[in-house]
């Protein structure tokens, strides 16, 4: 399955960025391959609609879980409407790696 978490930086030692329609980079790890792939968001500077084009760009990847600190009620329904579950990790200081091993453990 693939899970795309929201980044400060395309690392895997980059902090999970808070924003979901405006982080710096998006993250797609595949729990099956244990693959990671560094996406950056060129949404993040949109004056507006940063989230639901955002929603495209991960959906577009397959994903089937998001995890971000926060997500805006615009993005809610879209990712409600296609089946992918959100995941708000409210520990915004840990690094991509160490969210990996959280989703690992699941």
């Amino acid at each position: 399955m693939k899970v795309a978490i929201t980044s400060s930086g395309n690392s895997p030692e980059s902090l999970l960025d808070s924003r979901f329609g405006r982080c710096s980079y998006f993250v797609v790890f595949d729990t099956e391959s244990l693959s990671t792939e560094f996406i950056p968001n060129p949404n993040k500077e949109n004056i507006d609609g940063a989230g639901p084009a955002s929603v495209q760009l991960v959906a577009s990847r397959g994903v089937k879980k998001v995890v971000s600190g926060e997500f805006g009620s615009k993005v809610k329904a879209l990712f409600d409407s296609l089946q992918i579950q959100l995941i708000v990790l409210n520990d915004i200081d840990k690094n991509i790696s160490e969210v990996i091993k959280l989703l690992n453990h699941k």
